[in-house]
C-alpha cells in the first residue's frame, strides 16, 4: 500500500520536475554570470534561479487550474533542489532547517520584490530591484531587459506549451563584442 503512494506522488510531480529541470538550465546559462554580472557562486546561482522561478511561477497564476497546483509542485521541486545543494556542500542535517528556513524568506523576498518591480510603472523599478538582489556589480539594465523579454514570451504561453516546450526563456543577450577596426 505505501509503495504505490510513493508512485502516485512521482507520477503526479513529474512535469514538474521536468519543467524545474528546464528552469534551472535557463538559470545557469553563462552569459548571465559573464555579461550579467550574477556572481558565479552559490548566492549567484541562486539569485538566477529566483528570478526564473519568478517569470514562470507569475505566468502560471495567470493561468486556470490546474496550473495552481504545478506551480505548488514547482516551488516543491525548487526547495528540494536546494535543499539537496545544501546538504551535498556538506552542510550538517541540525544546520539544514535553518538555511532552508532563511533561503525560504529570502525566495519568497525575491518573489514579491521583482513583482512589485514589474508592477510599477517606472521601468527603473525592476533595475533597483535587480541592484539590489542579484548583486550590486550586475548589469541591471541588461538584467531588467531580459526578464521583461522573458516575461513577453511567456505570456504567451498556455499551461500545455510551458509543459511541453523545451525552451521557455530567450537567449540572454549579453554585451555585444567590440568592433574590430
Amino acid at each position: 500500500m505505501i509503495f504505490g503512494w510513493f508512485g502516485k506522488r512521482a507520477r503526479r510531480r513529474a512535469p514538474a520536475d521536468a519543467l524545474f529541470a528546464r528552469i534551472a538550465d535557463a538559470s545557469r546559462r553563462p552569459a548571465l554570470y559573464m555579461d550579467g554580472g550574477i556572481p558565479d557562486s552559490f548566492e549567484g546561482r541562486f539569485e538566477s534561479l529566483a528570478l526564473h522561478m519568478f517569470l514562470v511561477l507569475r505566468r502560471l497564476r495567470e493561468l486556470p487550474p490546474p496550473s495552481d497546483d504545478l506551480a505548488q509542485d514547482l516551488t516543491d521541486c525548487c526547495f528540494d533542489y536546494l535543499e539537496l545543494g545544501f546538504r551535498n556542500g556538506g552542510v550538517s542535517d541540525i544546520a539544514v532547517p535553518k538555511r532552508m528556513k532563511k533561503i525560504g524568506q529570502m525566495f519568497y523576498g525575491r518573489l514579491q520584490a521583482y513583482g512589485t518591480a514589474f508592477s510599477e510603472a517606472d521601468p527603473a523599478a525592476l533595475e533597483e530591484a535587480l541592484r539590489r538582489n542579484a548583486a550590486p556589480s550586475a548589469d541591471a539594465a541588461l538584467l531588467a531587459d531580459y526578464l521583461r523579454t522573458a516575461q513577453a514570451q511567456l505570456a504567451g504561453y498556455d499551461l500545455d506549451l510551458i509543459l511541453e516546450k523545451v525552451t521557455l526563456f530567450p537567449i540572454f543577450c549579453g554585451k555585444e563584442p567590440p568592433d574590430e577596426a
